[in-house]
């Protein structure tokens, strides 16, 4: 056989395999699997779901949404939402492709949701605390002036009845449509937060995938104990912006729970079917101070 004839029979082995995993692509019900973005795995989405939606065989952690964190945090039926009449508006009445009253109306269809934060008391293992979790869903998570407000107003209702508060993050950053009215939340979240700590009770963050921008840089970062799910990424400005600013290239961990952990700027770094257990046990440890 000549070179350019094993050239050759290389090809058409690549174009069969090719032509058999788009066929077999196409034959799979996408009601039915789905593929991992980390491995590319064809998985079952009942076998996904059991497994809290992590990939059995590279262990990715998929991006949930609030509900489904909701579901697996907590105690059965102990969620009590709270300040869900809250609703967005448009002062600035903001446009860019489409206007942001339009942008609000795909979002709660998407989600659900009216925001992109759903706040309320619940317990886990019997212990009562009040959060606040992020949807990436809705706008991108997107911080505007709903989210800040009822971020603050779990926190206000937590010093109320004496209660650890757990913020669970996954944003983007602040909502532009809402312009500085968004900036604006970073202090007044902040400063709810301030208010939790002079009332000497426990402040949680749970960073997942991803949480960075205007969150990162206010409530999302100023907890007591930050845990972060296992490889979340967590920043403020991008990979890519930092690159273009700094003009070098990164490491390929940058920016992961992971590599945060390594320096300091998170405590427990936890996969997601351990989280429960240990949120349980940070809220045991700190019963007496409450």
């Amino acid at each position: 056989m000549t070179v350019q004839d094993w050239f050759e029979k290389r090809k058409q082995a690549q174009i069969q395999r090719r032509a058999l995993e788009a066929k077999v692509e196409v034959e799979m019900d996408p009601n039915l699997w789905t593929k991992c973005v980390h491995c590319g795995a064809q998985l079952l989405k009942e076998d996904l779901e059991k497994n809290d939606m992590v990939c059995p065989l590279c262990d990715y952690h998929f991006r949930i949404n609030a509900r489904t964190r909701i579901k697996q945090l907590f105690d059965e039926n102990s969620f009590e939402e709270l300040f869900s009449d809250i609703l967005p508006t448009d002062p600035l009445e903001f446009s860019d492709t489409e206007s942001y009253k339009d942008r609000l109306k795909k979002a709660h269809g998407k989600t659900g949701l009216n925001d992109a934060v759903i706040t309320g008391i619940a317990s886990i293992n019997g212990n009562k605390v009040a959060t606040a979790v992020m949807d990436f869903d809705f706008m991108g998570g997107s911080m505007g002036s709903v989210v800040g407000e009822k971020v603050t107003r779990i926190i206000e209702k937590a010093i109320e009845e004496r209660l650890p508060v757990l913020a669970i993050t996954s944003s983007g950053g602040a909502r532009m449509q809402e312009s500085a009215l968004s900036l604006m939340q970073m202090a007044k979240t902040s400063c709810a937060v301030s208010r939790l700590d002079d009332e000497g009770l426990l402040y949680i963050n749970l960073l997942t995938e991803p949480t960075f921008g205007g969150v990162t840089a206010s409530f999302g970062m100023l907890g007591d104990i930050i845990v972060a799910e296992q490889g979340a990424r967590i920043g403020f400005a991008g990979r890519r912006v930092i690159e273009q600013t700094i003009r070098q290239k990164l490491p390929s961990d940058f920016q992961t729970a992971e590599y945060l952990l390594k320096y300091g700027q998170v405590d427990v770094v936890s996969s997601r079917k351990n989280l429960r257990e240990t949120l349980a046990k940070i809220l045991d440890m700190h019963k007496v101070e409450q």
